[in-house]
Formats: structure tokens, sequence, C-alpha cells
């Protein structure tokens, strides 16, 4: 059994009602707008949010969740979904996950309208039923996310930038939607407890933060499938390997490293060096032992909690997200 088929079986019912629920809450009375959403649902991922959600409520609640829990998670879906038609756009990006973006389908403007109308049927969703707490989570996640996404675009540009920058723009545009997605399992379920829920949403971003190390390392590796090797550099993306490496070399090879990502990123036997580069002065190993410090220090937040399937399954997302191949 695949992993993340292991991660989901204490949530399998759970899950295929979500899946139900998720695309009710996407119809429209407009055919075209039906069209994309089928589309859009047809090609989900691996899921990790909405799973985030239900696993995090039952292993809080002792295996309990309500409607609130599966509206939570459609919101997230739905907001999530509608940033990501927005970076595609924002990106001049054809593909997501292997089939056309809607973008590539059905131009720009539509597809800014589509997120649009995604992003305004979740926060009805939330304010329809009340759920004015859950709502509250969402929508800082949103913020952030658009907050880290403009701090490193402000930030990339200059390719000197410190660890504890580069740790604030991933913790904002990556790890805090995971965060949401955790606390909001745990405040579906008991919203008058706010120690649990404040727990649960920082075990979500210190998984996330291990998550977005795992992404850099794989501009590394040779193996990744989910993107080809050498791509940050080429977009001049700054990651922790490279970070770490350009802040313990001496000002010249300093230079050697950002002239080439600035002026040679297209030029691959340079990229390769600087591959090369990054891998023989520990920016590897740094990166990893930081991806580890995290997922230990998110293990321990939850080891209190009584032992469950709930619990088990969580660890093992845990440990999916640092070993996972793509």
């Amino acid at each position: 059994m695949k992993i993340t088929e292991q991660i989901k079986q204490p949530i399998l019912a759970e899950m295929e009602l979500f899946e139900k629920k998720f695309h009710e809450a996407m119809s429209s009375k407009v055919a075209l707008l039906n069209r994309i959403t089928y589309y859009i649902v047809n090609r989900k991922g691996k899921q990790m949010r909405p799973m985030f959600v239900f696993l995090t409520a039952k292993m809080v609640s002792e295996g309990i969740v309500n409607e609130r829990t599966y509206r939570g998670a459609s919101v997230i879906e739905l907001i999530h979904t509608a940033t990501l038609v927005h970076d595609d756009v924002v990106d001049d990006s054809n593909r997501r996950r292997g089939f056309f973006s809607i973008n590539a389908l059905w131009k720009n403007k539509i597809a800014v309208l589509v997120g649009d109308y995604l992003l305004s049927k979740g926060l009805l969703l939330s304010i329809d039923n009340g759920d004015f707490d859950l709502l509250k989570i969402i929508s800082v996640a949103v913020r952030e996310m658009s907050e880290g996404e403009l701090l490193q675009i402000e930030k990339a540009r200059r390719l000197d930038i410190t660890e504890d920058v580069y740790y604030e723009i991933i913790r904002q545009k990556t790890a805090t939607l995971i965060a949401a997605c955790c606390s909001l399992g745990a405040c579906s379920v008991n919203p008058e407890n706010t120690v649990v829920v404040e727990k649960m949403r920082k075990f979500g971003e210190l998984i996330g933060m291990a998550f977005q190390i795992k992404d850099d390392l794989f501009d590394y590796t040779d193996d990744a499938i989910g993107k080809p090797t050498g791509i940050d550099i080429k977009e001049q993306k700054m990651t922790l390997p490279l970070i770490y490496v350009l802040n313990h070399c001496t000002p010249k090879e300093k230079k050697w490293v950002i002239n080439s990502i600035k002026n040679h990123n297209k030029d691959k036997k340079r990229v390769k060096e600087v591959i090369a580069f990054v891998k023989n002065n520990n920016g590897l190993s740094y990166a990893e032992q930081k991806m580890v410090e995290f997922q230990q220090e998110a293990l321990l937040l939850i080891q209190d909690f009584p032992d469950s399937p709930y619990k088990d399954a969580l660890t093992l997302m845990v440990n999916y997200v640092i070993e996972r191949k793509k």
C-alpha cells in the first residue's frame, strides 16, 4: 500500500463524503463555470490539505468530526484552488500537475474570474453557516500567503537574503496554509480549546517549513520527479542550500555564484557548476538538518495526544513530507 493511501486509511469515509460536498460547494448556474470547476475537481492532487483537516479534527476529538469540519475543509480547498488558478496566471504557466492550467485552456481573463468566484464561494460557505472563527483562520492564511509571495518578489531581486528572511517568506508562502488546515481541524470540533487550536496551528506551520525545505532540496537531486534539476536556479529563486552557501563562502565565490544565477542561468553547464558548488560546500546537508529539526519539533507537539490511528497517520504524514520523492 502506498504511504499516501496508508495515511488516508483512518479517514476514508470522511474523504469520500468531503469530495461530494466539495463538488457541491463549487456548483454554479453558469454552464461555463461548471465546465471549468468540473475540470478542476477531476485533476486533484494528493489532497494533503483536507487530509490534515480531518486527521487533526479526529485526533483532538477522539475520532469525531462534524459538519463544520467538512465545511472548513471545503473552504480551505476552495480558497487554495483559487490561489492556484491565480498563480498560474501570474506565472504565465501552461501546466499544473501534468494537466493544462485554466489560463492555458480558457485564457487569463476567465482564469482570474474563476479564481475570484472560488474565493467568494469559500467565504460565503463560512458566512452562511456562521463559521466566523473558521473564516478568520482562513482569511489570515490568505493574507499571509499574499504577503509571503510579495516579500519574496521584493527580496529575490537582491539575491542576498538572510536565513531569517527566507524562513519568514516560506512561513507565509507555504507553511501558513498547512497551519490553517491543522488549526481549522482542531477549531471545527473544539472551538473553546484555544490552547489545542494554537498547538495544532504551530504543528502545521512546522510541517509546512519542512515541506518547503524538502522542495528546495529537490532542485539539487537528479532523481526528483517533481521538477527538473536546477529550475530554482534558472528562475533565480533563493533556496536554503544556496542561502547557506552564499553566507559561508569567500566574497570572490559569492560574486561568482550571484553572477552565475543572475546572468548565466540559462547556461546548463554553469547551472551544473553552481549545483556542484552548493553540494560541495555543505548547502544540502545543512538544509537537510534544518528540515529534520522542523519535523522533530512538529512531532513533539503531538506526542501528548492519546494514541490513535489518526495520530499515527499524522505522524506518517510528517515523515512523508520529508521523505517524499516528488
